[in-house]
């Protein structure tokens, strides 16, 4: 009993612990708290049980008065505070939300997205990537019926005009395991149900500790763009058009727009080749108000943009979009070549923007944007999107990390 009731107890008050049944607790409190009271060590065994069975159970009443001033009483505090704890709202919505971590999605139509759930002091919350575009917020989450019903909000009219009413768009996940069948509805106030499909999700396992750089074995260098043609490098969607030329060893997008005709809608480059964990290095040049992104294993974008001289933000150039902001500026005007540095190992980014460390080994807590898949352990390729507006790279090296 010593063994069960001291450490026991020692341990559980510096831990946290996340209880599927909370009446399962309680009732785990409820059996030692009677096996304390009436352990071996308030009454001891007798050799005659039945002449001793009276005057033991008188020994146990007499003691009780006394009993709050032993040691067990420590012991008896501790066990009605986990009880009051456990009787808390916030320990229940704990002890309810299974869903609470990071799920890779498949959205409706088979394109990436990622759900981030979280609590705290017994409220739920949640962010959502939906397909491109950023990681936002959820405006309403909460616990129905064992499921978790997620509430976003889009479109409607500006303040102080008239227009459409805004959407509502109404999530529901079901558990199964590590993995979650969603439900999407959408509504208006003049369209009560439209667009409802069902799409799937999968636990991520929890993402490791940052590793040690200064141990991590790079291979030998690949030379992905070889300064001559587009060989090793294709169009993710061959029914895009092509605005990828190369020239003088710069490879170059011109998405050009004819006036007067439908607009061209252009591909994005990558390579043939996949790889899991690198260093990689690349020159780039932005034209001004020129934007395009440069994706790790096919799901992290690295932003290349023109953000000199703006405030730090997690869309800047050299930034993992929407997801990690760079602790430094260090981008260049547009028109001037700029180096990336870029380390990606473990789930974990360092870049270096033109000589200067902006982000320092930090954790990409799901895909971005643009993913072509959203599982986070799969191997995948080095893309550059073509689909925004011109942009050139020159000097694209791999080095894998050596396993």
């Amino acid at each position: 009993m010593e063994g069960l009731v001291g450490p026991t107890l020692k341990h559980t008050t510096n831990m946290q612990i996340r209880f599927t049944d909370s009446q399962r607790f309680l009732n785990l409190l409820m059996k030692t708290m009677r096996l304390l009271l009436f352990s071996p060590r308030s009454v001891p065994p007798s050799n005659n049980s039945k002449q001793d069975f009276g005057r033991n159970s008188a020994r146990v009443l007499r003691s009780k008065t006394a009993f709050f001033r032993d040691e067990g009483a420590k012991k008896s505090a501790v066990l009605l505070g986990l009880i009051m704890a456990a009787s808390s709202p916030a320990f229940a919505a704990s002890t309810s939300s299974p869903f609470l971590g990071h799920w890779a999605l498949t959205i409706p139509g088979g394109g990436a997205g990622w759900l981030g759930v979280t609590e705290t002091n017994g409220k739920l919350s949640a962010n959502i990537l939906w397909g491109g575009g950023s990681v936002l917020p959820v405006s309403d989450v909460k616990l129905a019926g064992g499921e978790l019903v997620l509430t976003r909000q889009s479109g409607g009219a500006r303040r102080g005009t008239t227009g459409a009413p805004p959407t509502i768009e109404t999530i529901t996940a079901k558990l199964d395991g590590d993995n979650l069948k969603l439900t999407t509805v959408k509504s208006r106030a003049n369209q009560p149900e439209f667009d409802r499909a069902e799409f799937t999700g999968k636990r991520t396992p929890a993402l490791p500790p940052a590793p040690d750089l200064s141990k991590v074995q790079l291979g030998e260098p690949i030379k992905l763009f070889n300064g001559q043609n587009l060989d090793g490098w294709r169009l993710i969607n061959p029914r895009a058009a092509n605005g990828w030329t190369v020239k003088e060893n710069v490879l170059s997008n011109n998405p050009v727009q004819e006036q007067g005709q439908p607009r061209r809608n252009y591909g994005n480059l990558r390579t043939e080749a996949e790889f899991e964990d690198f260093n990689l290095t690349v020159d780039v040049n932005v034209p001004q108000r020129g934007n395009s992104g440069l994706y790790l294993r096919g799901i992290y974008e690295v932003q290349v943009d023109d953000s000199y001289g703006r405030p730090l933000d997690s869309h800047n150039m050299g930034a993992i979009y929407s997801r990690i902001t760079p602790t430094a500026a260090a981008e260049k005007p547009a028109g001037e070549w700029q180096s990336l540095d870029i380390t990606l190992v473990d789930r974990h980014a360092t870049v270096i923007l033109n000589g200067k460390k902006i982000i320092n080994n930090q954790p990409i807590l799901g895909c971005t944007g643009g993913a072509l898949w959203s599982d986070p352990l799969r191997p995948g390729p080095i893309y550059l999107q073509g689909d925004h507006s011109g942009v050139s790279y020159r000097n694209i090296v791999l080095r894998p990390v050596v396993k």
